[in-house]
């Protein structure tokens, strides 16, 4: 009986261990992945909010997402996989000029879950937050978010067009040293309190967010995502 029972017990925990080991190998980060957009392959749609319509297309090699005015809507793009960890997160996205205080936001950024998460948000801002930027009429506020362990959100100002986002995170000392940069300049950096062991799904969103203005969005607003690159490293 005794070996019959050492049997279940180490057997049992063989069977635990492979079925981590296949875990840990399934969700091992590609080393590269670039997406063009000429279609959605390894891509999924929803909406997180009353609206049905998904509001995402593909035209001329960009996915287009939008939002309607005066709407609470919050339309979404993602990657299938949630595999990605240490490395670096590039994103080509077009922002446009948005209307005068609107609350929308267009967002690069990754996501494991609502505590796991990391962001660019870029939208008109709120008056207050404007002020001390000391942004001009044209001007859009790019926020740079982690939304827990530890919360941070740093705002800088950009101008509307096309720019490249990238987050950058490598592995010190087991934990997620975050890089935010802007057209090639880091802007912003801090480390997390988790590392590798969260694994991220790579997002695309346009959102009417009530922390990006100061009123329901005037206008429809839209973004517009040439290319998402993930390339790996420790």
């Amino acid at each position: 009986m005794k070996n019959v029972f050492r049997f279940l017990v180490f057997g049992g925990l063989a069977l635990a261990a492979g079925a981590v080991a296949a875990e840990s190998k399934q969700s091992k980060s590609p080393a590269k992945k670039v997406w063009n957009f000429d279609n959605l392959d390894g891509w999924k749609l929803y909406s997180q909010d009353s609206n049905p319509n998904q509001q995402c297309s593909i035209e001329k090699g960009c996915l287009k997402i939008f939002t309607r005015a005066g709407s609470d809507d919050r339309k979404k793009a993602s990657t299938v996989d949630q595999v990605y960890t240490t490395g670096r997160y590039k994103w080509r996205t077009y922002v446009p000029k948005m209307g005068v205080g609107d609350q929308a936001s267009v967002g690069s950024w990754i996501y494991c879950d609502d505590q796991h998460e990391i962001d660019f948000e870029v939208g008109y801002g709120k008056k207050e937050v404007r002020d001390k930027l000391g942004a001009k009429p044209g001007d859009l506020v790019a926020y740079m978010t982690t939304q827990a362990h530890p919360f941070s959100s740093v705002p800088v100002l950009i101008t509307p067009g096309w720019h490249t986002f990238e987050i950058d995170l490598s592995n010190k000392g087991g934990k997620y040293h975050v890089q935010w940069l802007i057209d090639g300049k880091v802007r912003h950096s801090l480390t997390q309190t988790f590392g590798p062991e969260f694994a991220f799904r790579i997002y695309c969103s346009v959102e009417n967010l009530k922390f990006l203005g100061d009123r329901p969005a005037s206008q429809d607003n839209y973004g517009l995502f040439d290319k998402v690159e993930y390339t790996y490293h420790d």
